[in-house]
Formats: structure tokens, C-alpha cells, sequence
């Protein structure tokens, strides 16, 4: 019945549970088996215990491969999101599979052995005259880099490896699992990610509290590669890179296109909806403009180089910000006119190294979903929720409701006085509060201009993105000395509010397209229905119907292809296609379309306008 169109499918939480069911019915039995199967996987944010077993894990490594190759080097070896890595000097020598076997059967080995991980304070000469020993030039560059007055310290595995580390690890090897981890892969890696410096062997690998999570990540990891966006992009022609037009630039395809301006029409008539204006900016200006916002000195080497105009120095920018600055100071301002709410989806563009770009999750040139209010001081709190509010309406409409929010203060170095960073902070602890949203506090952790509220988003397979961005700024009001005429007549500085939801459009259109799997919900499908003539004799009705539908905001094609009728089905199918109608002589008798709808079947046959009214119910 025309009642089991669904407009949205659900997104999933943590696991591995799937995002492709179109109606009520059909994915229950599904969900529910595989909700059981579910396991929630720890992080390195909430287990320490977990933090541990990660940071040890890459010591076992080490000392693995230090066992297997004595001459190899040894730098760092952190914890990751999803394990750990470390970084060898290996001479010139390249790390192949084989090798990577018999790092995990030392490891193994090593772990058994359950040897004492031990914590040892030294004093700097102590720990040179060590380092210099084993012939380690990398620690001593990293202990150089240890603050004078600050405590030494170095871990020992057992008696016959030790690394200099400021920890923490857990008591025995044994405590790292010895079929809870698992050895990845390996890449090259800059000393210190400077190309000029010596080209080291990274090696990752996964560790975990037990063997039952490593199982479930390594699930998780070859669902993720099904669902690889940068494959899926190219499968169902949504986006490219063309490498010769230059890395890191994406090209919309039509199917792409279409997708992102159902994405950009929705977030625009939400913002107009919720009292924004919507601006727009050019996409170069005077290298002096960066100069003055700060953006010049502070993050230069992420900026593209300058073009020479008329004997003066052009940038194309990186960021909207100070255009929208600029905007709020032509025209004199009073607090009755504030706040004022201003958003662009604003293309900017940066440099990332060849090295460093990755699909549509690292690019060159992106669009962001930019935002600035400007505000009084007794307003921050009150639009500070309108934002947060406004993140749920966005997210939510693509599925996403679950959330990690952290909360970032005051760091040692920042501008501006004690009573706006207290109002700053105290608005967005009362906002938060009013959501009823848990969130974690990274203390000193806001930018020098301003403490922040940062939202990652959970994808289907309980993967966490980082996506929005909530940020109160004090340096750009008092850089362009803004300013409103305060109700005692007095020139006061507003507060300036950063804002983005998606983050960006590329970034957020590779975590949908990965979190759906390419099934998109129907109100964002590229192409919804895909109409499938038996014979030429029904083309002309198809096309018609075609036209009739696209006329009220539906997305549906005829496939006209001098093809068998099931090598049509095939490729609807491959394609994702959520509705397909076959058009036979019946239907074109009729004015009827018979209706199938992807993971559930046969829906039977409905006329034309009947389709066409539960569609736009479904979309709408």
C-alpha cells in the first residue's frame, strides 16, 4: 500500500547495525537480530583500562621488533582512535606482509612471557647517558623536547627493553590480550611529519579488552570497506577526483549534484526558518584582510600561496569569517538590532600535502555550512541553545541522533578578560544544560579566542565523526573593532558566535554515504523511482509519466535501454534505485505503474497519481 513508503531509513547506533531499511516492516526481524549480535565498543575516552592496554601494546611492538631486527630505531609509539603505532628507522628496509606475521608471533611470545611493565623516574643526564648507550637518536631528540623542571621518566618491559615514556601502561604484558590485538599494516611516515626529515616504517596495529571486541572491530572494519565511500562514490557515479585537474578537488557528478542540492535547499529553508540570513561572499580577497583577522600568522602554512592584482597580494580563502566581519561594520549598530544571524555555504580552500588527502574526508576545496551571530553579552546563552536546537533539526533529518560532546575552556594563552570568558563559558554550560545533553570538559582546551562546544555524530556502525562546531570569538570583534551602541549610549564590542553543523558538505556527504551504504533514504535519493518499459510501445507513457512527476519535485528516470527486462531490474538494483516500475502493455492500457520497492518486493499495482501522491508524502 502507498502507506509503506518511508521518508527516512534509520541510521543505526553503535555495532554493526545496518541502514537499509525502507519500510517499518521489512528490516524488524533483521534489526533485531543483528541489535542482538551488537556489541558496544570501548574507547580510549571512556576505559582507561583500554588507553592502557593500547599505549603497552605499542611497547610489546617495539621491543618485537627490536628483537627482530637489532639495528632497527625506535621514535614514538602512541595510542590511537582504534589501536596504536609505532614509527622504526629501519635503515632503508621496508616492512613487508611476512614481516608483519612474525612482529605479531614475537608480540604473542613476549605477552605470554607476562613480564612486569615498570615505571622508572630518571634524572636528564641518567637518561642521555642511556639513550646514548643503545644508540637511540630520535629518544634524544624527544628528550630534549621534555620541559626542563618536568619529570623523566622511562618503562622497562621486563629487564631487557625499556622506552622513555611518560605512560600510562598496565602492570604485566599479559594484561595486553594475546588474542585480543591483532598487526595491521605498515606505511611511511616523515620524522616528525617534515618532508625533510628521515622517511620511517610505521607500523599499526589494533588492541582491545578482549578477544570478543577485537572480533566485532574486525566486523566492523570490513563493513566499513564495503562502504567506503571513495568505492561507492565512484559505483553510483556521485563524485571524482580528477588527479589531473589537481588533488583534493571534488567533482559533483549529476547524481551527486542533485544530492548535495536536496542537502543545501533543506539547510538553507531551515536556517530561514529559524530567524537567519543568508549572505554570500567572494572567494578571494586582499592578502591584508588575513593579516588583520590573524588568520595570516596563525595558520599560513595551511593557506594557498598569494596571486600578485595590480601590484597587491590576493588570497583565495580559507575561511568566511572575516567577510562576514567586514559585513557587520558597514552599516552602525544598535542593541536593538542584535542579534543578527548570518549564514553561507561559504566554498573555502586550504592546503593539505599530497600525503594527507583522503576521498571527500580530506580535500583541498570544500564548502562549509557557515554561521556567525552576533550578539550581547546577556544574549550568548539563549542563542547558544537556538544553535544546539538547530544541530538536532539538521542531524536528526539524516538519522543521526546519537552524540559525543565535549566542552572545551579556557586555555594558558588567550586574549581577552576573565568576565567574558566566564560569560562565554557560563552560556554554554547553561545551554547544555537546557538540552539535557551529558558532555565531557577538556580543560584549556578552547582556542585562544574563545572556549567551544564540539559534536561528534554516530554513524551506523557506532563510528564517531567529528561534525559540528559551536565557538564564542573574542579576537575578531576586537581585531575590526566591531561594535553597537549599548541602551546608556555607550560603544560596546558584540559577541561574536562561530557556527557549523555539517562541518562540511564534502566531509558530511562521505559520512552519509558511508553510514547508508549508498542506500539513501528516499527524500535524498538521487534518483527515486526508475521506471522499466517492457518494449518501445511503452515508452512514450513512461516518459510521460516521467515529466509529470519530475513537474511536482520527484527524481525519476526511464530506462530505454534496448535491454532485456531483467538486465534493466539487474541494474536498478545495482544502481540502489529505492522504487522501480515495470511498464508493460497493461499499464500503459491502465495508467497504472506496478511498484517495487527495494528490501521489500512487489507493492502490487497503483495508478499513476497514486504513486505519485504517497511519494511526496514519503518526501515530504
Amino acid at each position: 500500500s502507498s502507506s509503506s513508503f518511508r521518508p527516512e531509513l534509520p541510521a543505526g547506533g553503535a555495532g554493526l547495525r545496518m541502514a537499509s531499511t525502507v519500510t517499518e516492516k521489512g528490516g524488524q526481524k533483521q534489526q533485531a537480530k543483528e541489535e542482538e549480535e551488537q556489541i558496544e565498543l570501548p574507547t580510549n575516552e571512556n576505559s582507561e583500562q583500554l588507553l592502557r592496554i593500547r599505549h603497552s601494546a605499542a611497547h610489546v611492538m617495539a621491543m618485537a621488533v627490536q628483537r627482530l631486527w637489532p639495528d632497527a630505531q625506535v621514535t614514538i609509539g602512541p595510542w590511537i582512535d582504534n589501536g596504536f603505532f609505532y614509527d622504526f628507522d629501519l635503515g632503508g628496509k621496508t616492512f613487508e606482509e611476512e614481516d608483519l606475521k612474525a612482529i605479531k608471533k614475537e608480540m604473542q611470545s613476549i605477552i605470554k612471557k607476562n613480564y612486569p611493565i615498570t615505571k622508572e623516574v630518571v634524572d636528564r643526564a641518567e637518561a642521555k647517558r642511556r639513550i646514548l648507550e643503545l644508540n637511540e637518536p630520535y629518544k634524544l631528540e624527544l628528550l630534549d623536547a621534555i620541559p626542563e623542571g618536568e619529570e623523566v621518566t622511562i618503562y622497562h618491559i621486563g629487564d631487557e627493553w625499556w622506552d622513555l615514556c611518560a605512560g600510562p601502561h598496565v602492570e604485566k604484558t599479559r594484561d595486553v590480550g594475546p588474542k585480543a590485538f591483532d598487526i595491521e599494516r605498515t606505511s611511511g611516515a616523515y620524522w616528525r611529519g617534515d618532508e625533510s626529515k628521515a622517511m620511517l616504517q610505521r607500523v599499526y596495529g589494533t588492541a582491545w579488552e578482549n578477544p570478543q571486541q577485537l572480533k566485532a572491530y574486525k566486523k566492523m572494519v570490513e563493513e566499513a570497506k564495503k562502504r567506503d565511500h571513495r568505492k561507492l562514490g565512484q559505483e553510483l557515479d556521485l563524485f571524482s577526483v580528477q588527479e589531473s585537474a589537481g588533488g583534493g578537488l571534488v567533482f559533483w557528478h549529476p547524481k551527486g549534484g542533485r544530492m548535495r542540492a536536496v542537502i543545501e535547499n533543506f539547510w538553507k529553508d531551515l536556517h530561514v526558518q529559524q530567524g537567519y540570513e543568508l549572505v554570500y561572499s567572494p572567494h578571494i580577497a586582499n592578502v591584508e584582510l588575513w593579516k588583520q583577522s590573524g588568520h595570516f600568522e596563525f595558520y599560513k602554512d595551511g593557506m594557498f600561496d598569494q596571486m600578485e592584482v595590480e601590484e597587491e597580494q590576493y588570497q583565495i580563502k580559507p575561511m568566511n569569517c572575516p567577510f562576514h566581519v567586514l559585513m557587520y561594520k558597514n552599516s552602525p549598530r544598535s542593541y536593538r538590532s542584535l542579534p543578527v544571524r548570518w549564514a553561507e555555504l561559504g566554498t573555502v580552500y586550504r592546503y593539505e600535502k599530497s600525503g594527507t588527502l583522503s576521498g571527500l574526508f580530506r580535500v583541498r576545496g570544500f564548502t562549509q555550512d557557515d554561521a556567525h551571530v552576533f550578539c550581547l553579552p546577556d544574549q550568548v546563552a539563549d542563542e547558544i541553545e537556538s544553535i544546539l536546537d538547530l544541530t538536532e533539526m539538521v542531524l536528526s533529518k539524516f538519522g543521526f541522533d546519537k552524540y559525543e560532546i565535549n566542552l572545551s575552556t579556557r586555555p594558558d594563552k588567550s586574549i581577552g578578560g576573565d568576565e567574558v570568558w566566564d560569560l562565554a563559558t557560563e552560556a554554554l554550560v547553561t545551554a547544555l544544560n537546557r538540552k539535557g545533553w551529558e558532555y565531557s570538559v577538556d580543560e584549556g582546551g578552547g582556542a585562544f579566542y574563545g572556549p567551544k562546544i564540539d559534536l561528534k555524530i554516530q554513524d551506523a556502525l557506532g563510528r564517531k565523526w567529528q561534525c559540528s562546531t559551536v565557538q564564542c570569538d573574542f579576537n575578531l570583534p576586537e581585531r575590526f573593532k566591531l561594535e553597537y551602541v549599548a541602551s546608556d549610549g555607550t560603544k560596546q564590542r558584540p559577541i561574536m558566535i562561530h557556527r557549523a553543523i555539517f562541518g562540511s558538505i564534502e566531509r558530511f556527504f562521505g559520512i552519509l554515504v558511508e553510514n547508508f551504504a549508498g542506500e539513501f533514504p528516499l527524500w535524498l535519493a538521487p534518483e527515486q523511482l526508475r521506471l522499466l518499459p517492457i518494449n518501445d510501445a511503452a515508452l512514450p507513457f513512461c516518459n510521460d509519466v516521467a515529466k509529470k512527476m519530475r513537474g511536482s519535485g520527484l527524481r525519476v528516470e526511464v530506462d530505454g535501454a534496448a535491454e532485456r527486462l531483467q538486465r534493466k531490474i539487474r541494474n536498478a538494483e545495482i544502481a540502489k534505485i529505492p522504487l522501480t516500475a515495470v511498464v508493460g502493455d497493461k499499464e500503459v492500457e491502465t495508467g497504472s505503474l506496478a511498484v517495487r520497492q527495494r528490501f521489500v518486493g512487489d507493492l502490487g499495482s497503483m495508478s499513476v497519481a497514486e504513486v505519485q501522491d504517497a511519494m511526496l508524502r514519503a518526501v515530504h
